[in-house]
């Protein structure tokens, strides 16, 4: 139920009458609506400064994103028929989109669930809630994903930052079932073992599936290089694909062992080499002792997670950039990669131009893409749109 009423200051309805969902916490009259009136959690009905109603919103006082919007309607019941029906639109564009029960299913804001996001693998669903509005309804959610696609297990994947800025708790557990032992998922043909508990994120990352299919269809015969390789994604469908070799770097040992065991499923790990180390670190010695590969994957987490921290996340990105041309063979591929909602496509293009130019190389690009439709992108929400991806075929100078 509504607990009462949010009034936003003059002109402040802008972002809302455009489509956007959030409501900062500096928009609202304080004056005429208190904050402190509210509990992290209420549902509030969010109106113009001259009363007209825009919609209903659950409220956290203590965060800058203080309210965000769950529907237009300004009497929302967000009970179990609400998340029913908006899980069903969701599953419905997925299964549009795939043959196979492996997706996000969810995808927070452009399914009309801010707060919210969920992984399936098969009969296992990963669920992701990073705020308190979600967080004190997830019993309803839960029931909700029991009616609608009758999981084997739910995990409420909590280790997330996030989370501690709402004040939630950062543990995670199986809340519903029982996890096979192994959870394997199957993704551009090969076969791919998933610790959802363990693991980064949700478990894995389905946001650049299609760009990973288009890598293995350019393998064959090729020497790669994946760096940031985490579970093997990129590495094991080139060498599906016909590479005589690929190179997995990762900093991370629990990351590389899922992805040797991931090798070893999918048959290839008498052509994979798995190196346990920093990715700048790697590079510097594969360039003093003059390593070259045919295709690198530089696809690094996010390196600039806030606004604040642009500056030294771009020269982050420039110098990885630059170090992986360095040692790219002659007419090679790299594949770059950000996830950086700060960095911009743009940004990107340009570190690539400008490190292009520094080694004195041609640099092209054949092809660019985003993430995959199960992470689908409104149009009035920018900060769905995150990832990009230069595909590039560098030679000699002009």
């Amino acid at each position: 139920m509504v607990h009462g009423e949010i009034f936003l200051k003059k002109n402040e309805d802008k972002r809302l009458r455009l489509g956007h969902l959030w409501v900062f916490s500096n928009e609202i009259d304080t004056k005429r609506s208190p904050l402190e009136q509210f509990a992290p959690g209420d549902l509030v009905q969010v109106k113009t400064s001259v009363g007209k109603v825009m919609g209903t919103a659950y409220i956290n006082p203590q965060s800058l994103i203080c309210a965000r919007l769950l529907s237009r309607k300004g009497n929302l019941k967000c009970g179990i028929n609400f998340f029913k029906e908006r899980l069903a639109t969701a599953l419905a564009l997925r299964e549009k989109l795939f043959a196979k029960p492996y997706y996000r299913l969810v995808y927070g804001e452009s399914d009309g669930l801010p707060g919210l996001v969920i992984d399936r693998f098969g009969s296992v669903l990963s669920v992701q809630i990073t705020t308190v509005g979600i967080d004190l309804r997830k019993d309803i959610l839960i029931a909700a994903l029991l009616e609608l696609l009758s999981p084997s297990a739910i995990v409420l994947k909590n280790d997330n930052s996030q989370r501690q800025l709402e004040g939630l708790d950062t543990e995670s557990y199986v809340v519903y079932g029982q996890l096979p032992e192994p959870l394997v998922i199957e993704e551009n043909g090969a076969m791919f073992k998933v610790d959802i508990l363990a693991g980064q994120k949700t478990g894995w990352f389905y946001d650049h599936r299609a760009s990973r299919a288009i890598v293995a269809m350019f393998a064959k015969n090729q020497r790669v290089l994946d760096l940031f390789s985490y579970a093997g994604a990129w590495g094991i469908p080139a060498a599906l694909g016909g590479a005589v070799e690929v190179t997995c770097v990762d900093a991370s040992e629990g990351a590389l062992a899922l992805a040797i065991e991931n090798a070893k499923l999918n048959r290839v790990e008498d052509k994979m080499y798995f190196v346990r180390s920093d990715v700048f670190d790697f590079l510097k010695q594969a360039r003093q002792e003059g390593q070259l590969y045919d295709i690198i994957v530089l696809d690094p987490p996010a390196l600039i997670k806030r606004k604040k921290d642009f500056k030294q996340g771009y020269e982050a990105y420039r110098w990885l950039n630059q170090l992986a041309l360095q040692v790219l063979a002659k007419n090679g591929i790299l594949i770059s990669a950000s996830c950086s909602f700060h960095l911009s496509a743009e940004n990107l293009q340009e570190i690539l131009r400008s490190s292009g130019r520094h080694i004195d190389r041609h640099l092209t690009f054949f092809s660019c893409a985003g993430q995959g439709g199960d992470h689908p992108i409104d149009p009035a929400i920018p900060e769905t749109a995150y990832l990009k991806t230069f595909f590039c075929t560098v030679a000699a100078s002009l």
